[in-house]
């Protein structure tokens, strides 16, 4: 898993790209909830993720709570067919603000 970050006027957007495993997940975890401490809305664009396990949504969802908490922005945008397949099974596609593609 790589990330960068692109901050504009309050918002942060977090490019993930890759995998996101037991092994990479607390690093997009703690990459996720730095920006929602810095008191910034948050996008996630998930398009170059090829696959995202139950440590990789915990982290997701764990971010949305938090942001939600603090009142602030949360989205996830651009989310590729492998993130949605697992997002839908866990009927998280419900409950996530989530940008479609284009």
């Amino acid at each position: 898993m790589s990330f960068r970050v692109n901050d504009d006027a309050g918002t942060s957007t977090v490019f993930l790209s890759g995998e996101i495993d037991l092994e990479r997940s607390p690093a997009a975890r703690k990459t996720l909830l730095d920006i929602l401490a810095r008191r910034q809305a948050l996008v996630v664009d998930l398009r170059d993720v090829s696959y995202i396990d139950s440590s990789g949504i915990a982290s997701l969802v764990e971010a949305y709570q938090k942001a939600r908490t603090a009142n602030l922005g949360f989205t996830l945008a651009e989310v590729g067919p492998p993130v949605m397949r697992v997002l839908s099974l866990a009927r998280l596609d419900k409950v996530f603000p989530i940008r479609a593609a284009g």
